[in-house]
């Protein structure tokens, strides 16, 4: 695809595969027995291994820094919190590099062998030598790690991450490419989510260290159908943006021959699924208008950066449209974000027995989210969304399962401020010292964990079946880990809300029975029922592009 010609360099961003049909059909007659849900049993392997090994290190940093290297309580949990948001961070980095460079398979790859580094240099941790010696009696007497033992333990860390980056969304977004119908590739999301859930809850209740994710990856290698990447679409983005802007003082045409509709580029043509701008965003439909010495006698296109086709136009208005509704989603997780670091600290100070010897320990409470998406998931997909095609003769779209995921999420919080103004009502009734157990079992915090985890059986595949059908095929990687980030900010953004209402109100005190935690959970509440309205507003507005209405044909299509 390279050309000669430096006004069109050798970047294959200047010939974009502009549909997505088209690029299967023609991978599928090259591989004509790859894809399909035989590479699903590689797909998910790779992934539960890949969960248990992250979960198995990640669920006990903290007690390990302090325990094993000396750390002070405060510095682990920074640390803690910096690999908590890069875990989130960096597919975003890895999901770029499969769509600009590498592509899906080599990206997934490399990064388990990262993986599988970093989990072996957290393993050497444990040997003498490369670990502080125990704290004596004293506190004073705790010996700081040396630089050898500090570097082994961060390389170990940061190599972990990022090789957890690298494949848990893009292995989402291969395993979306090994179909064509948008309704299998919604059913394989709900697998999938269902296979992360459910490694998840072995890995938060099991210490278990597995990292046989890069073998079983690499065994349904010759099954799966690898969709090569086309440069890089950011390129393609900026290139539209400065060609609207270089010729905003130009007349828009209402002739579709006027607009640039397909690339020609040695030799070869790219059909395009447009073939005549949109109306939405009509500013941006001059970056595809055609005007003196923008092509050349040949057709190809002179100066890139002044003319653009259609295709690449309209890829850029559907990002712009589909951004309010995945920014409405950082609201949707910012409150879950609040609600587990609070629902430890309230199960802190509640009864946690179950009968007179067993006492679940205050961590393992989150465990009732993972165990209801995980239920959850299956039961949507195979009889609640069947039941639903059977009564509306259609599938529920991606934004109705955002939507009803919303609700769950609003409803939630309100559950959890009831149950807290319970407690706290408990408490103050028996007039307990600071800092006691307030004698009201913990089971009272299952419901929210429920309603907050099948939630997530409802949006989160939601949103990645969303971004995964409506986003440019270019960036279909990038797509799937936008969740990722998305949950990165909730997550920052969670840290920074508690830090706000601390320091301007007193409802979170050390000793939780003299604040108002209740107030907190009504106050995301009505955060997360006027961002619904807004989700609302925008999911009016919204218009697919990629799928029939965005309905799926979930558990019913062959």
């Amino acid at each position: 695809m390279a050309a000669p010609d430096l006004q069109n360099p050798p970047n294959c961003t200047a010939v974009l595969s502009l549909s997505g049909d088209h690029d299967h059909e023609s991978q599928d007659s090259q591989l004509p027995d790859s894809g399909g849900w035989i590479t699903f049993p590689f797909i998910a392997g790779a992934l539960t291994g890949l969960t248990l090994a992250a979960g198995g290190w990640g669920a006990n940093l903290i007690v390990y820094l302090i325990e094993e290297f000396n750390v002070k309580r405060i510095d682990a949990a920074q640390i803690s919190n910096v690999v908590s948001g890069s875990s989130s961070l960096f597919p975003i980095v890895g999901a770029i590099a499969a769509d600009c460079f590498f592509g899906s398979f080599s990206v997934i790859a490399l990064s388990s062998c990262v993986s599988l580094l970093g989990v072996v240099l957290l393993a050497l941790t444990t040997l003498d030598f490369l670990r502080p010696e125990e704290c004596g009696p004293a506190s004073t007497l705790c010996k700081n790690p040396s630089k050898l033992q500090y570097a082994v333990l961060y390389s170990g860390i940061a190599l972990a991450v990022i090789g957890q980056g690298g494949t848990r969304f893009t292995l989402a977004t291969m395993g979306a490419d090994q179909f064509h119908k948008p309704s299998h590739q919604a059913v394989f999301f709900d697998w999938y989510f269902f296979s992360f859930y459910v490694s998840a809850i072995i890995s938060n209740t099991v210490i278990v260290y597995v990292e046989d994710n890069v073998i079983i990856f690499l065994l349904g290698s010759r099954f799966y159908r690898r969709v090569k990447p086309q440069g890089s679409p950011f390129v393609d983005l900026a290139r539209v943006f400065v060609a609207a802007l270089r010729k905003r003082k130009v007349l828009i045409s209402l002739d579709s021959e006027d607009y640039c509709c397909n690339n020609q580029h040695q030799g070869s043509v790219k059909t395009v699924t447009s073939t005549t701008p949109t109306k939405s965003f009509r500013f941006l439909n001059r970056a595809a208008l055609k005007t003196e010495g923008d092509t050349r006698f040949d057709g190809l296109i002179a100066k890139p950066w002044r003319l653009c086709t259609v295709q690449q136009v309209e890829d850029f208005k559907t990002l712009i449209r589909i951004f309010p509704l995945w920014s409405s989603s950082i609201f949707l997780a910012t409150p879950i974000g609040i609600q587990v670091s609070l629902t430890v600290l309230q199960a802190l100070i509640m009864d946690r027995h179950l009968g007179p010897h067993f006492k679940i320990p205050a961590g393992s409470f989150l465990v009732i989210s993972f165990i209801s998406t995980a239920i959850a998931i299956p039961l949507i997909d195979r009889i609640l969304f069947p039941s639903w095609k059977k009564l509306t003769r259609h599938s529920p779209t991606p934004i109705q399962r955002i939507g009803i995921g919303h609700i769950l999420n609003a409803l939630s919080m309100a559950v959890s401020a009831v149950v807290e103004s319970r407690r706290r009502h408990v408490a103050h009734t028996r007039h307990l010292p600071p800092g006691s157990v307030t004698p009201m079992l913990g089971l009272w915090l299952f419901p929210q964990l429920v309603l907050v985890g099948v939630g997530e059986a409802f949006h989160f595949p939601g949103q990645v079946s969303l971004y995964y059908q409506e986003f440019p095929t270019s960036l279909r990687s990038t797509s799937t880990a936008m969740i990722s980030l998305l949950i990165a900010i909730a997550f920052y953004l969670s840290t920074a809300l508690i830090d706000l209402i601390r320091r301007t109100t007193t409802w979170l005190p050390e000793d939780l029975n003299d604040g108002r935690v209740d107030n907190v959970y009504w106050l995301m509440t009505g955060i997360g029922l006027i961002n619904f309205f807004g989700f609302l507003v925008c999911a009016k507005m919204y218009k697919y592009k990629n799928s029939n209405e965005g309905g799926t044909n979930n558990g019913s299509d062959e």
